[in-house]
């Protein structure tokens, strides 16, 4: 491996059943099962490890009906990552199924886009639609880390380390970034909610939770100019990437898989 080429993993954490309507903006003609799987990923390279996106805990996800198949630390754990020894966490975007665990990463800083802190931080919460996706403890705790020194703000695009570095999209919140990785196939882009579905961007049909549907549709051509191919681009939340992808190591099957291996 070298210095600006990583290994990245998706580390799945918990599910959700829902009809494929409440999947697209305007709905969708399907009546049949389209479930969410919810996941945190792990970018290795040679000397330094960023963990992309916290998940939440389990008593989040009971009270939004969400079940939780294994905590994101342990999933971390099985590929040999200890949550303790974390400096770097890429928050994507502050919805509670991106930004809780808060203790997890005890030691790292926190990647956040300017533009999503003034977000969930300003007038636009005022509405209960914009902020049911949003816990309150989230967003105190990045705020708490901001006195402590660990939050970097990036206001667009920024490089993270070599061969890593963040874009704002937009879209599904006001400040929501994707995370491009070099790896040994070429660079791979971590869409996170930029597309929830392969479909999402497939189809051209954004999914409902929105802030600016321009910008998520701008998204999606933003998601293949960064990526090599189109097939290099990792969606948020479908099931589908766990079986795209080869397992991390056997016994990690339908929980941890390899996005820098071949499909």
């Amino acid at each position: 491996m070298s210095d600006d080429s990583y290994e990245v993993y998706a580390v799945k954490y918990a599910h959700f059943d829902r009809p494929a309507y409440e999947n697209f903006l305007g709905g969708d003609p399907h009546d049949h099962n389209m479930p969410l799987d919810y996941f945190v990923w792990a970018i290795v390279g040679k000397h330094r490890t960023f963990v992309v996106d916290s998940g939440f805990e389990e008593k989040t996800g009971l009270a939004r009906g969400r079940m939780t198949t294994a905590a994101p630390a342990a999933g971390l754990k099985a590929i040999g990552i200890e949550p303790d020894a974390v400096e770097d966490v890429i928050i994507t975007h502050m919805h509670y199924d991106h930004a809780g665990n808060h203790d997890l990463f005890p030691r790292a800083r926190y990647h956040v886009q300017d533009r999503e802190m003034k977000f969930c931080t300003g007038r636009c919460m005022c509405h209960s639609t914009l902020t049911h996706a949003f816990e309150a403890e989230d967003v105190v705790a990045m705020v708490r880390r901001l006195y402590q020194g660990r939050v970097q703000f990036h206001d667009g695009s920024s490089d993270i380390a070599p061969g890593i570095s963040v874009h704002w999209v937009g879209g599904h919140t006001d400040g929501l970034q994707v995370v491009r990785v070099k790896t040994r196939r070429g660079w791979v882009v971590l869409a996170s909610d930029a597309s929830h579905f392969y479909a999402n961007m497939d189809q051209q049909r954004p999914f409902p939770v929105v802030c600016n549907v321009g910008d998520m549709l701008e998204g999606y051509r933003t998601l293949d100019a960064l990526a090599d191919s189109h097939a290099h681009i990792i969606p948020g939340h479908d099931p589908d990437v766990l079986k795209r992808y080869p397992a991390a190591r056997p016994g990690l099957e339908g929980w941890v898989v390899r996005l820098d291996a071949d499909m």
